[in-house]
């Protein structure tokens, strides 16, 4: 038995004992990525000096303390595109293949201040931008459930090595579901906070508006110890909410009777395997046997939150990636006649297919004749559906469906159809266009591979959506399961 197949709480209390040191944790960690890390290639960078460096120091703490938090010498996998001091940050692309970062994002500073040791940066679609982690400029991540499937992405790196063991939880960062559906594939729990609940100050960005840092973790206990750390104002992000942080842990009562339930009828109509969709409808059986109850709604502008988030998300990253120049830092080209030519060539040296697809088509959305057609139109439509969901909320407390329309797919099977890959994620993206939080967890397998519940809760509402997935874990034993390397 691994020491990671002990809850966040145990292993705290093992420490307090003295009966496992944080060397010990660390050392267990580095050891199972130097065991199963050739078939997964979940970690695009290790920090393993510093981290049994760090380790070390905390067992000094740990002789002469008796109160420390729950975080103490946990070992932590950051998604690349989270800025850490000295440690190679790339986003998975060659543009930034040489960069280290002089300052720390405010997720990964309050993680050090809790005292969570940092092994190492995961690996991602690059800048974020894919749902299957096969867009990553270096290597190609696999589904520890089956090492010929995608593990979801972009944050693919960091469910994956959470579902092998290699780490007890990671963070990943959230644009239309990039938390989410790679949980979902891997049978891990990831939530994607509240719009403005934890700081993005070191996020590298896609799109500004719609991206969320948050935890994957194995079970939602962890999950709501790492959201404690990780949220609150922060005067380095402009967009950071001014909105006292509940205790979330307190929140897992599982006690749901009387709770309301919406099931929009657009998360199990046409797309969604019929698997999928059985799993989904016995788990609302679970949640009906603990005394919720649950009547299907209409969330009547999802159809168009696929087109809205790719027009929207596309032309944020035209902007945001401008910066990618090779003048300051990253790649540049060698090729370079004069200084248009050193631009032309970094970028298109630098970065992969699929961004370049995006900022042509954000460029497109956003240039003259062409912007009220297309982002003002957009943004009309986001509101549409950031109102639909509201309205739904004015009844209930949660909506629940599936995470992603069909477990994972096969290696190489969507590359060849960007619209065919882009659709993976229609369950996920209305959640990050509304702001709202949405968490999945495990609720089933088919032939072998994980299926994903949403539940999707009112604006900085997380502490409802982690007491229904709490009730949902303690009844089922779907979170126990794993894979075998």
């Amino acid at each position: 038995m691994s020491l990671f197949d002990y809850k966040m709480s145990e292993l705290h209390s093992l420490l307090h004992k003295k009966e496992i040191s944080v060397s010990d944790l660390v050392s267990e960690s580095f050891k199972r990525i130097h065991e199963v890390e050739e078939k997964v290639q979940a970690f695009l960078t290790l920090d393993e000096e510093r981290a049994r460096a760090k380790a070390k120091e905390l067992d000094e703490k740990l002789a002469t303390e008796e109160e420390f938090g729950l975080l103490f010498g946990m070992p932590i996998g950051v998604k690349d595109n989270i800025v850490t001091k000295g440690l190679r940050t790339t986003c998975a692309s060659k543009i930034l293949y040489n960069f280290d970062p002089i300052y720390d994002a405010t997720v990964v500073q309050r993680l050090q201040e809790a005292d969570a040791v940092t092994v190492g940066k995961l690996n991602m679609d690059e800048f974020a931008m894919g749902s299957s982690t096969e867009n990553s400029g270096f290597q190609l991540t696999r589904n520890p459930w089956n090492i010929e499937c995608v593990p979801g992405g972009s944050s693919g790196g960091s469910a994956a090595a959470v579902a092998a063991g290699e780490v007890p939880f990671a963070l990943g960062s959230d644009t239309g579901g990039s938390i989410r559906q790679p949980a979902a594939f891997c049978g891990v729990v990831g939530l994607k906070p509240t719009y403005g609940r934890v700081s993005r100050f070191g996020l590298v960005a896609f799109a500004s508006s719609l991206d969320q840092i948050g935890p994957i973790t194995r079970t939602v206990e962890d999950n709501a110890y790492l959201l404690q750390v990780i949220s609150g104002l922060d005067p380095m992000d402009s967009t950071s909410a001014n909105v006292d942080v509940p205790d979330y842990v307190s929140a897992l009562t599982g006690d749901i009777r009387g709770l309301k339930i919406a099931v929009p009828k657009e998360y199990l109509g046409e797309g969604v395997s019929e698997e999928v969709r059985q799993s989904v409808l016995h788990a609302l059986k679970v949640l009906e046997g603990l005394g919720a109850t649950w009547e299907e709604v209409s969330l009547p502008h999802s159809k168009y939150a696929l087109a809205t988030y790719y027009l929207l998300a596309s032309s944020e990253a035209s902007a945001n990636l401008a910066r990618f120049d090779g003048v300051r830092y990253g790649y540049r080209t060698d090729n370079a006649k004069n200084l248009i030519d050193m631009y032309k060539q970094t970028r298109s040296e630098g970065f992969g297919n699929e961004v370049k697809r995006r900022i042509m088509l954000g460029t497109f959305a956003l240039s003259s004749g062409y912007y009220d057609a297309y982002y003002k139109k957009a943004q009309k439509v986001r509101t549409l559906i950031k109102q639909d969901f509201e309205n739904v909320f004015e009844k209930y407390d949660v909506i629940i469906g599936p995470t992603t329309p069909t477990p994972a797919f096969k290696i190489g099977e969507k590359t060849s159809d960007p619209l065919t890959m882009y659709a993976n994620d229609i369950l996920t993206i209305p959640v990050n266009l509304a702001g709202v939080p949405g968490i999945s967890i495990p609720c089933g397998l088919v032939n072998g591979l994980p299926v994903g519940l949403q539940i999707i809760g009112k604006h900085f509402d997380e502490s409802t959506i982690y007491r229904v997935a709490h009730a949902f874990e303690q009844a089922t034993d779907y979170h126990k399961q794993k894979p075998v390397l």
